[in-house]
């Protein structure tokens, strides 16, 4: 059985490696070991990845999100490109998912990745207005901290063409800037997902992933109009929304589908947490979970054990 603390989500939704200086002789060793290491398994990692996926269109994500709607769980569809898309066709993408949202019916809204819009003014605003027209929520992944501050200028602009209840951003617990991003984010009365974040923030990079979660938890907690609580950690979960129930904050937990649920589900019931689950669609996401994967082949193993005997983890 999976034990919960091995159940902290390795893809947070932050989506697409950061750029990076080039690797030192000492990192590229390691990297070549660990791909040495995780080689043989990589082949059944990759099979399986497909388990992780809601597809490769709005219409296959929107099967999953109609499936897990029949179980009582909500859902946001996240588009993940690749370098092959260029910033109209993942605008048109995600134009083409908020419509479909719209007349699906689902409680569920569309979480999109900024940098894949390559931040352009027009296909935001387009997105926004979309957003305003269908009355579907939009909401901004993480990513890495050099777009940071472009991500937020982005979701400043889009608040010029809808209501601060359609749009909401993503904190992670590893950045100090969070803080202060929640203080922004309760001014604007828009709703927050805190994650721990996949990419330490180079001003504090020794920064504790949990403990910075619980701070960021901390400063929305009365103030903010919603938050959502997104891991896997159950530990993690427990005292966050134990902090955000006590300060009368309205939450829910996410999780990512795919990835082991039952123990997050079980949790949720027995406390009354309500949930909603992230469903990844396009030909970007198993690329990515499979990196993550190579560069931690114990998960990987956990991943293939899940698979393998789904009564231990996933839902």
């Amino acid at each position: 059985m999976t034990s919960p603390e091995d159940l902290a989500t390795p893809l947070s939704a932050d989506t697409g490696p950061p750029e990076v200086e080039p690797p030192t002789t000492l990192a590229r060793l390691r990297a070549s070991a660990s791909a040495t290491v995780s080689a043989a398994i990589m082949p059944l990692v990759q099979r399986a990845g497909r388990a992780y996926v809601g597809g490769e269109t709005v219409s296959d994500a929107l099967s999953i999100a109609r499936r897990l709607d029949e179980d009582g769980l909500p859902t946001t569809l996240g588009f993940w490109d690749t370098k092959d898309y260029s910033a109209r066709d993942v605008a048109d993408v995600c134009l083409g998912a908020i419509r479909s949202l719209a007349e699906s019916g689902l409680d569920s809204y569309l979480s999109i990745k900024p940098p894949a819009l390559r931040f352009d003014r027009e296909l935001t605003a387009a997105l926004a207005s979309a957003a305003h027209e269908w009355r579907v929520r939009v909401h901004c992944d993480s990513h890495g901290p050099e777009v940071a501050a472009a991500s937020h200028a982005m979701e400043q602009a889009m608040l010029a063409h809808l209501e601060a209840g359609s749009l909401s951003t993503t904190l992670p617990g590893r950045w100090s800037r969070s803080l202060t991003d929640a203080d922004w984010a309760i001014e604007q009365g828009i709703r927050v997902r805190v994650v721990k974040g996949q990419w330490p923030d180079p001003a504090d990079p020794d920064r504790d992933m949990r403990a910075g979660y619980l701070e960021v938890i901390d400063r929305l907690a009365g103030r903010a109009r919603h938050v959502g609580v997104a891991t896997h950690d159950v530990p993690l979960a427990a005292e966050a929304t134990a902090r955000l129930r006590a300060a009368g904050t309205p939450f829910e937990l996410e999780l990512l589908y795919g990835m082991p649920m039952a123990p997050s589900l079980r949790w949720a019931k027995e406390v009354g947490a309500p949930v909603r689950v992230y469903v990844p669609f396009g030909k970007g996401f198993i690329p990515s979970a499979v990196g993550v994967l190579r560069r931690n082949p114990r998960l990987a193993w956990l991943v293939i054990k899940d698979l393998v005997s789904p009564q231990a983890g996933s839902a």
